[in-house]
C-alpha cells in the first residue's frame, strides 16, 4: 500500500484497513517473516538448562566460584553464570578461595544467643540460679477491702466440730470452782487470773487476723493488755490514756522497722482493735477488784455478780435456745442465736440477780435486779459483737481451750461488755 503527497490533505474517511493474513495484497512495510526470525534465535543449550520445577531433585548445588572470566566488552559478560558441582575438584577449589574460620569471632558468653551456646557451654541463666539463693516463699500480703454494701456478703463461717452439751456442762462447772476458789484468795490471785485470761482472749483474737492475712504487731498488743491491766489495778483508770497512747507511738516504730512492706492501716488497726476491745474492756475488772477503788474488797462482790449474772444469761440463753429456739435474734450474723433464747436468758438472769445474788454483801435486792437488767441487755451484745468478729473472719469459734465452749474468747464476750457496764452502775447507784 503506497501512499501519495496529496492523501496527507485529505479529510478522514473514518474507514480502517483490514488487514488480513490471507489477503497477498496487503503487506507491512520493513517487516520480517516470523518463521525466519525464528530460525535465526538462538538455541537454548540443553546442558545449562534448569531442570523444571515438576522433576525430582537431584542434588546437585550451584557452585559459588569464579571458573574463567569471559573475554569481551561487555561488562555483563564478566559475571560468570552459575555452574555445578560436578567433581571433587569444585568443592576444593571453594575451600582454597573461602576460609570459613574468618566468620569465627570471639564473643563473650554473655552476649551470646540461646542458640550460639555450644553443647558444653554453660547457659547464662544456669550460671544466675548457681549464683542467686533460692527465694524463700513469701506468704501474700493482704489489702485493705475496696467498700461493699455488705462486707459480709459471701463470707460464710468455717464449720466446726458440733459442741456437746453435756461437755460444755462439765466443762463450766469444772470452770466455776477453780473461779470460785480463787475468788476466796483474795484480790491479788484474781487480778493474776484476769490478767491471764485476757491475755489468752486477745491472744486468740490476733491469731484470727493473722488466719486471714492481716499482720497485726502480735507481741506488741499482748504486751499492752497486760501492761494496761496492771497499771489500771495500781493506778486507776488514767492510765488507760497513757498505755493507748505508747501503743499507738511503738507500734509506728514497729511497722518502721518490718522487713517487708505491710498495709500499715491493717497492722495498726487490728492492733488497737484487739487491745481495746479485750485489754480496756477487761481492765474494768481489774479496776474494780483494785483496794483502790472500793473499801473493804466490795470491789471483788461486785466482779463476782457481774460473773453469775453474765454465766446466767449466757446458760439460759443455751438451754431455752436449744429447747424452744426457732426465730432467729440475727439470721445475718449468728443462726445460732434465737429470740427465744435470749427471753430465757433474760429470764435467768433476773432470777439470779434477785434471789441469789443479795446473799452476796454488799448487793441488795433492788441494786441486784437492776443491774441484772442492764446485764441482760449487754451480754447478748458482746456475744453478737464478737459473731460478727468471727464472721468477718470466716471462723467458727477462734480457740479450743475449753472443752465444748471454744476458746478463752468465746467465753468472755458477754463479759466484756458486761464489766463496764457493772462499773458504772456501781457508781449511778451509789454502791461504792
Amino acid at each position: 500500500m503506497k501512499f501519495d503527497d496529496d492523501d496527507l490533505n485529505d479529510e478522514p474517511t473514518g474507514v480502517l484497513p483490514v488487514v488480513s493474513v490471507s489477503d497477498p495484497r496487503v503487506t507491512i512495510t520493513g517487516a520480517d517473516v516470523a518463521s525466519e526470525v525464528v530460525d535465526a534465535m538462538s538455541q537454548v543449550d540443553p546442558e545449562t538448562l534448569l531442570p523444571h520445577w515438576t522433576d525430582a531433585p537431584t542434588g546437585q548445588v550451584p557452585i559459588v566460584v569464579a571458573r574463567e572470566a569471559a573475554d569481551g566488552d561487555d561488562p555483563w559478560s564478566a559475571i560468570p553464570a552459575p555452574a555445578w558441582r560436578e567433581g571433587e575438584a569444585d568443592w576444593v577449589a571453594h575451600e582454597e578461595q573461602f576460609d570459613a574460620s574468618l566468620l569465627a569471632v570471639e564473643k563473650n558468653v554473655e552476649d551470646l544467643r540461646p542458640w550460639e551456646f555450644g553443647v558444653d557451654s554453660p547457659s547464662r541463666d544456669e550460671e544466675v540460679l548457681e549464683e542467686l539463693p533460692r527465694p524463700e516463699p513469701v506468704r501474700e500480703h493482704r489489702t485493705r477491702r475496696t467498700h461493699r454494701d455488705d462486707v459480709l456478703s459471701g463470707r460464710a463461717v468455717r464449720q466446726g466440730p458440733s459442741r456437746s452439751v453435756s461437755l460444755a456442762t462439765f466443762t463450766g462447772v469444772v470452770l466455776a470452782a477453780v473461779v470460785f476458789g480463787i475468788f476466796y484468795l483474795g484480790a491479788v490471785p484474781v487480778a493474776i487470773l484476769v490478767t491471764a485470761a485476757l491475755a489468752l482472749a486477745a491472744g486468740e483474737a490476733f491469731a484470727g487476723f493473722r488466719s486471714v492475712g492481716a499482720h497485726p504487731a502480735t507481741i506488741l498488743g499482748l504486751t499492752a493488755v497486760v501492761t494496761v491491766c496492771v497499771s489500771v489495778y495500781e493506778k486507776g483508770l488514767g492510765a488507760v490514756g497513757v498505755v493507748t497512747a505508747l501503743l499507738v507511738i511503738f507500734s509506728f516504730v514497729w511497722y518502721l522497722n518490718a522487713e517487708q512492706m505491710i498495709d500499715v492501716v491493717d497492722g495498726v488497726g487490728a492492733t488497737i482493735f484487739v487491745y481495746a476491745w479485750v485489754g480496756v474492756l477487761g481492765s474494768f475488772a481489774l479496776l474494780m477488784i483494785s483496794p483502790h477503788t472500793y473499801p473493804h474488797q466490795h470491789g471483788l462482790a461486785y466482779v463476782l455478780g457481774a460473773v453469775w449474772l453474765t454465766v446466767a444469761n449466757d446458760s439460759g440463753a443455751l438451754f431455752v435456745g436449744r429447747w424452744l429456739g426457732k426465730r432467729p435474734l440475727n439470721a445475718r450474723l449468728s443462726p445460732n442465736k434465737t429470740i427465744e433464747g435470749t427471753v430465757g436468758g433474760t429470764v435467768l438472769t433476773l432470777l439470779v440477780g434477785a434471789i441469789l445474788l443479795p446473799m452476796l454483801h454488799p448487793w441488795t435486792v433492788t441494786h441486784a435486779v437492776e443491774c441484772a437488767v442492764a446485764v441482760a441487755v449487754v451480754v447478748p451484745m458482746g456475744d453478737l459483737f464478737e459473731s460478727m468478729f468471727k464472721r468477718t473472719l470466716g471462723v467458727k469459734d477462734l480457740g479450743h481451750l475449753l472443752p465444748g465452749h471454744g476458746g478463752m474468747l468465746d467465753r468472755v464476750d458477754g463479759l466484756l461488755f458486761a464489766l463496764p457496764t457493772i462499773y458504772f452502775m456501781t457508781h449511778l447507784l451509789s454502791l461504792g
